[in-house]
């Protein structure tokens, strides 16, 4: 019924000719089809995030001109780029390492229940909270140049990094977090990790980002929340000793120098996920509504 499934020897166009023998072949057909693209789709989207994005492309340019040169042939070189994408996979498990365990280490997690927007309003809240009282904490000590490394834990545990500090396991406030972080203390050197809207641990120590584009001004702070980042998919806040601004780290990348309307937006985007409301739905009628109507306006004034 179908054709033989081997990747080298699948037959795509008598697939889907089989389509049209059996009303069960063109549904499964087209479930196939579907959960194949909606694969590819969060693939490109995941990888887009990460600095494995350049190097899809370039692996993307490789197969266009292992074809062209299959077609037109030119055998030498077609030769070596065959050869090349025989061994691709092992050398996409190599360069492809740190987002591939990252990938899958979502896929046990509750990843899925936050795309669909499944949360607890209560478990939604609590976060909303912590987001609340991490920015304030940000903010204070941004204004007294008081240096801060603060991770907010989402759906990659990170109990690792967590295990090189010190266990609080306490409920968050602003005035600890600002404690915690005052020079000379026992605690201060180091990351706070948040876990479960509780403070985990501090003086918790964070893996550096070895990347050379990294800019030469910014210290070790800004390097481990970068490299966290890139690890996992916490996301770390950074106060600067030396200037007082906010940074933020995710997905491996650092937006520097965030205002507090900035940061709070930021977070609530990353750990929450808000399943669109009726009033929200209502909102957006009106404003095609309002758009529509304006459209009538100026084709009657015209």
């Amino acid at each position: 019924m179908y054709p033989n499934n081997n990747l080298y020897t699948f037959d795509l166009y008598t697939y889907f000719k089989s389509w049209g023998e059996s009303l069960p072949n063109l549904i499964l057909g087209i479930l196939d089809l579907v959960i194949v693209l909606f694969i590819i789709y969060k693939g490109i989207k995941f990888f887009r995030k990460t600095r494995a994005w350049q190097l899809m492309k370039g692996i993307a340019i490789l197969i266009v001109v292992t074809l062209v040169s299959g077609w037109i042939k030119l055998g030498i070189l077609n030769a070596i780029l065959t050869a090349v994408m025989t061994y691709g996979a092992i050398i996409l498990i190599v360069v492809f390492a740190p987002e591939l365990r990252r990938g899958l280490e979502q896929l046990g997690t509750n990843q899925f229940k936050r795309f669909f927007g499944i949360t607890t309003k209560s478990l939604e809240n609590k976060t909303k909270e912590t987001i609340y009282m991490v920015t304030i904490a940000a903010v204070e000590m941004s204004k007294k140049k008081t240096g801060a490394l603060i991770v907010l834990e989402r759906d990659i545990k990170i109990q690792d990094i967590i295990a090189t500090g010190i266990a609080i396991n306490s409920e968050i406030s602003p005035q600890l977090l600002c404690n915690i972080f005052v020079p000379n203390t026992p605690l201060h050197d180091g990351a706070v990790i948040i876990s479960e809207n509780k403070i985990a641990a501090a003086a918790c120590m964070l893996p550096l980002s070895d990347d050379q584009g990294i800019s030469k001004e910014l210290g070790t702070r800004h390097r481990a929340a970068i490299g966290l980042s890139r690890q996992s998919d916490s996301l770390v806040v950074v106060v600067s000793e030396e200037t007082g601004k906010i940074s933020i780290a995710k997905d491996g990348t650092l937006i520097a120098d965030v205002k507090e309307d900035v940061l709070k937006k930021i977070l609530l985007k990353n750990m929450i996920i808000e399943p669109k409301t009726e009033d929200t739905a209502k909102k957006n009628k009106k404003k095609k509504e309002e758009k529509s109507q304006e459209e009538t306006n100026m084709e009657t004034e015209e």
